[in-house]
């Protein structure tokens, strides 16, 4: 069964989309928890970073080239985070792998 973003990849589903390429997607998340909250996801359907394959290396690293270019084209000059939540614990309510950029503001850590 397609997640919701496999949904959002196939236009099934509207999303404010700021980036796309032919390997990844990224776009505005609607429960956001920061001023600015992108979530970069691959076109490849991956569950988790537990999912991942040795094969999936190059894939993972265009993500986080993404994530700096979204950045850089958001203008998060003063920094950002970046987080992946793997399985229930983890904090992952989607099972389709995605990166979470924030920014737009001053982060506290511990985040939670």
């Amino acid at each position: 069964m397609p997640t919701i973003f496999t949904k959002i990849i196939n236009r099934e589903i509207p999303a404010d989309i700021v980036y796309e390429d032919d390997k990844a997607l990224a776009f505005r998340d609607i429960n956001s928890q920061a001023p600015t909250h992108v979530l970069v996801i691959p076109k490849k359907e991956i569950a988790s970073l537990s999912e991942l394959e040795d094969g999936d290396a190059e894939l993972m690293g265009h993500l986080f080239v993404v994530v700096r270019k979204v950045a850089e084209d958001l203008e998060l000059d003063n920094g950002y985070r970046t987080v992946i939540n793997c399985g229930s614990d983890g904090g992952q309510t989607v099972d389709h792998i995605h990166i979470h950029l924030l920014g737009g503001r001053s982060l506290s850590w511990p985040p939670g």
